[in-house]
């Protein structure tokens, strides 16, 4: 019984002992967790003050990163809007871009002002293309580098201390087995005990009996005593690691997740202001481009645009007079009346220089060409004449401008001239320049062959050649526009001249010729029709197959009672040489002219392979006559 006693004593001292110890150890073990925990700055710590917030620390930080990509995606969609913004504004400028056509009203202040608008919104446009591409290239792949970092280190610290979570899980497991363990032992062991006080009281029981109890109770005190020993193990151990767990490990990555979360917090500051930076960066360009546009409206002068529009169109005709009285009375009362008031009936079809445009006088020129020639080989005939006339500008005007009205005919010569004039002096220079370059050849052979300058020197002074006989041209037409009287161009002039019966045709030279009346035939006004002396849109000659109006071809005019009158100017066109008729020509087609043996004629355009020439020679009438002779009839000279 004693010996009992004695071994119950000794586990109990041994529990005490072990208890002291691990007591002992904690003790020292706080210390060294409190020197451990980060202390810097005072600074409040997610592993000292959310120990217990694992769960709640997890969702917060992934909320966190997705604010984050939500800022990306909008800025996203933002940098989409300025692309699209921009692009819409190059197509607004594109599409309101001043057309070919429309070129020559740049002159006016409100069209320039209008262009520089267009101009500084296509700047504007291109520094919203500015902000767009730095966004997209600083601030959205900083972001979404950020993002995917963060992510990566979260996912990183939630393992970590996932692994953490599970090794003190564990550990608690074991101390529960170990408890479980010791408790069932102890119980044993109490249970042993009492058994072999029993067995020693009973003196019914052997010696050997008692012993056996005795062995027993022995053996339960002993697995007691190891169980036990498990135990305070497993606690010790338990203990030590949950210290670490709630005072070292976890708190480590908790504080790892603080950090992670300011960086991110850290980073989308850094990216709002580095978006205003952006746009901050063009905003003294966009208000110059603003600045652009009030300085373009300020320049407009509506003033100076009046006198443009009065420097363009002003014709420099003069008004017309007042209309003479009639008296009735005293006119022949066989006499047919005139017209005072209307310079063609009111069914003819009138062409004044520069009211019809090229599609509508080829148009009228059709119909005219169907109503008078029978022929399709004589039209198209007549057509290539047509075609052929004055030699155009490149925006379809003669090249002396005699289309147009006096006082913008010498404008435009006057430009003319000056712009032949400008490559002349260039023309000049070049020559003086490949001159100078040969006589250096020339005297130092060692720099160069004076052969290779001569033949660009010959092109130069071939190309000088011809702008200097270009500008004595355009000189001439500037000076014989010069001489042309503004009271023969007016409208009261021609109406005068109608009044006196006659037709009168206006020469690019200005001046005009009458055609003489039959005997007893009232004559329509002609003085623009197809006929030689009066229209280079023809090309024809008088003959007695010739137009309307034409003094021969009155017959065919009366025949068909049509009246078609035409108004334009005419220049006489070029000779290319002469030719001497070999055989006579009796003219049966309408559009030839019939030559006699051995007559000198002037050729005016040659045979386009049709076996016609066209050719001119004077009449009576201080006039010429025009047409079409075989070609094979004729013997041509044509001028070097």
């Amino acid at each position: 019984m004693s010996f009992v006693l004695v071994a119950i004593e000794s586990a109990k001292v041994k529990w005490q002992t072990d208890q002291a110890k691990a007591a002992q150890q904690q003790k020292l073990a706080e210390p060294e967790n409190a020197a451990a925990a980060p202390s810097s700055n005072n600074k409040m710590s997610w592993g000292t003050e959310l120990w217990d917030q694992y769960d709640n620390l997890s969702i917060h930080t992934n909320k966190g990163i997705e604010v984050l990509d939500k800022y990306a995606n909008f800025l996203r969609d933002r940098v989409a809007i300025e692309t699209e913004y921009a692009g819409k504004l190059r197509r607004l400028v594109k599409n309101y871009q001043p057309k070919k056509k429309e070129e020559e009203d740049n002159e006016f202040t409100s069209r320039q002002a209008f262009r520089n608008l267009l101009k500084e919104v296509g700047d504007l446009a291109g520094q919203r293309e500015v902000v767009s591409e730095t966004l997209q290239l600083q601030i959205i792949q900083g972001v979404t580098l950020l993002s995917k970092t963060l992510r990566e280190d979260r996912k990183k610290c939630l393992n970590d201390g996932t692994m953490l979570q599970q090794t003190l899980s564990a550990q608690l497991s074991s101390l529960e087995r170990a408890k479980r363990n010791y408790d069932k032992a102890y119980r044993d062991s109490e249970k042993a005990v009492e058994n072999y006080k029993k067995a020693d009281m009973d003196f019914n029981l052997s010696r050997a009996e008692v012993e056996r109890y005795k062995n027993i109770m022995t053996s339960k005190i002993q697995q007691s005593d190891d169980a036990k020993n498990e135990y305070a193990n497993q606690l010790q151990k338990t203990n030590n690691l949950q210290q670490q767990h709630y005072g070292i490990l976890l708190p480590a990555v908790f504080n790892r997740l603080q950090e992670l979360d300011e960086k991110r917090t850290r980073g989308i500051r850094e990216f709002i202001i580095g978006a205003a930076d952006v746009e901050s960066s063009v905003a003294p360009i966009i208000a110059r481009c603003m600045e652009g546009i009030v300085k373009a409206g300020e320049s407009i002068n509506e003033t100076e645009d009046s006198l443009k529009v009065i420097e363009r169109y002003q014709s420099g005709f003069t008004p017309p007079t007042d209309i003479p009285f009639e008296d009735l009375s005293k006119m022949d009362p066989s006499a047919v009346p005139q017209s005072n008031y209307s310079s063609v009936p009111y069914n003819h079809l009138t062409i004044k220089s520069g009211t019809l445009t090229a599609a509508k006088l080829k148009k009228a020129r059709g119909g005219i060409l169907n109503s008078i020639f029978g022929s399709n080989k004589q039209r198209q005939i007549i057509e290539a004449c047509i075609t052929m006339k004055n030699s155009l500008t490149a925006d379809g005007q003669k090249e002396d401008f005699s289309d147009l009205p006096p006082n913008q005919q010498r404008k435009k010569l006057q430009a003319k001239i000056a712009e032949l004039q400008h490559k002349v002096d260039q023309e000049t220079n070049t020559r003086d320049g490949l001159m100078k370059m040969k006589i250096v050849y020339e005297a130092n052979s060692s720099l160069g062959n004076p052969m290779t300058v001569e033949g660009q020197l010959n092109e130069s002074e071939h190309e000088l050649e011809k702008l200097k006989v270009n500008l004595k041209k355009y000189q001439g037409f500037l000076d014989k526009a010069n001489q042309l009287q503004v009271a023969n161009n007016s409208p009261q002039s021609n109406r005068n001249q109608l009044q006196n019966g006659h037709r009168t045709s206006r020469h690019s030279n200005g001046s005009a010729s009458a055609d003489d009346h039959h005997d007893g035939d009232d004559q329509p006004d002609d003085a623009g029709s197809l006929s030689s002396s009066a229209s280079p849109e023809s090309g024809l000659g008088t003959s007695h197959t010739s137009l309307p109006g034409s003094g021969q071809g009155s017959a065919n005019e009366n025949a068909t009672g049509e009246e078609t009158s035409y108004e334009t100017e005419v220049e006489l066109l070029q000779p290319l040489g002469t030719c001497r008729a070999l055989y006579p020509f009796e003219a049966t087609s309408e559009g030839s002219i019939p030559m006699n043996e051995g007559e000198e004629l002037q050729v005016i355009e040659n045979d386009q392979g049709d076996g016609w020439t066209r050719v001119r020679r004077a009449n009576n009438s201080n006039g010429w006559d025009e047409g079409f002779v075989p070609t094979s009839y004729i013997e041509c000279t044509l001028f070097a």
